[in-house]
């Protein structure tokens, strides 16, 4: 496609990029990566290669990546059968050991080799090493049932120190979304609210979710429905309304809170689109929906 442009409309492309990478180089990214973004080897491609671009022009992109369909699909294998409650993946003793074999085994070193293959710099870290992680209570399902999800954990506390020094060195850290609890134990966490509280504490400018969704909709059929920016102060009341709903909640809610942490803008952008991250940083009028305190 890019062949049908002009030679100007190319030099004006640059252009409109440009005082954003002025505004943003030196600054940090914590962007999360899952959804059919991680399906398409087209799309992977366009998706790591934007990570690669974001590397040279001097911007810190952290990747904390997902893996939820191939989790589900290692589960089936194993005769296990997903499930999910307000978003969080209900998690037993065996799904534990294949949540982690897929994210740090497979995922993980497949992207820090894809990011290396174009150029970039990048390592990769296992959330063990990272999110020091608390077991959270069972949960409340749409019919109003208590339902103990199992090895599912929020992070606790951080530890940053590591994925600071790569940053410092523009090395690209690529985080997997699980924790270990204080007496070890392996506990998986949503992979944006795991990006939300590192964002947080590497006091990111902005955090950027990556995945199926192209933003916030007021009618999910309907994509010129889409809400381009939106304050945190309404994402309660468009919870109430269902307009944010399902997997959305933990994402949102989570958004809203590495906000009021110091973050400075939050992103949520469709991986189905080729380039997605250069769209939504470098050009006016983006792509998706920003969320702002």
């Amino acid at each position: 496609m890019s062949t049908l442009l002009t030679p100007e409309l190319r030099s004006e492309s640059l252009i409109e990029a440009l005082p954003y990478i002025q505004e943003y180089r030196g600054h940090t990214f914590v962007i999360k990566y899952g959804g059919a973004a991680m399906e398409d080897e087209q799309i992977v491609e366009k998706f790591l290669r934007d990570v690669v671009f974001l590397e040279a022009v001097g911007i810190n992109p952290v990747l904390v990546h997902g893996g939820g369909k191939a989790i589900t699909s290692r589960m089936r294998e194993a005769g296990l059968k997903a499930r999910f409650v307000n978003g969080l993946r209900v998690t037993d003793s065996t799904a534990i050991r294949i949540v982690e074999e897929t994210l740090d085994g497979m995922i993980n070193p497949s992207i820090v080799r894809t990011l290396t293959e174009f150029g970039g710099k990048a390592v990769g870290f296992s959330g063990k090493t990272v999110f020091q992680a608390r077991r959270l209570p069972p949960q409340v399902d749409e019919s109003g049932e208590s339902v103990d999800i199992g090895f599912v954990g929020e992070a606790a506390k951080m530890n940053a120190a590591g994925i600071e020094a790569e940053i410092r060195k523009e090395i690209v850290p690529v985080i997997s979304p699980i924790g270990a609890a204080g007496d070890g134990t392996v506990l998986n966490i949503n992979a944006d609210v795991a990006a939300a509280a590192l964002a947080a504490e590497l006091k990111a400018t902005k955090l950027i979710f990556v995945s199926d969704v192209a933003g916030i909709m007021r009618d999910q059929e309907d994509k010129s429905s889409l809400i381009p920016s939106l304050a945190a102060g309404q994402v309660e009341s468009l919870i109430k309304q269902k307009v944010i709903a399902g997997g959305m909640i933990p994402k949102v809610q989570s958004a809203a809170a590495a906000l009021a942490q110091g973050v400075g803008k939050i992103h949520l952008i469709g991986g189905h689109v080729p380039h997605c991250l250069l769209l939504e940083i470098f050009t006016d009028a983006g792509i998706g929906t920003e969320i702002f305190s």
